[in-house]
């Protein structure tokens, strides 16, 4: 069995994260930029078991759940804060989202 090298585990996952920040800046949808956010994550996630591996270790699969979990949180508060702003004022792109106040 052929071991993948920890540079390969990095290189990957900065070119990710790369994207979801660049996914982030760029994007005007809200589901879009919600969409970048889960993709530094999980960046992030490949990092931590690249490392792991390497290692040895189990310590950064845990991370990994834990990111896993705070992802599938945060999409789920997300989504329904989006929900409710296109209910609210029929609002798709952040850019019309000038003031937040009531």
């Amino acid at each position: 069995m052929k071991i993948v090298p920890l540079e390969a585990y990095l290189i990957l996952s900065v070119l990710l994260f790369g994207l979801g920040v660049f996914g982030m800046i760029v994007r005007r949808n809200l589901v879009a930029i919600l969409m970048s956010t889960e993709l530094a994550l999980n960046a992030v996630n490949i990092a931590f078991v690249g490392a792991d591996s390497h290692l040895g270790l189990v310590d950064g699969q845990i991370f990994a759940l834990f990111i896993i979990a705070l992802a599938a949180v945060e999409a789920a508060v997300g989504l329904g804060i989006i929900v409710a702003i296109f209910r609210l004022r029929k609002v798709e792109s952040s850019d019309e989202l000038r003031d937040m106040g009531g």
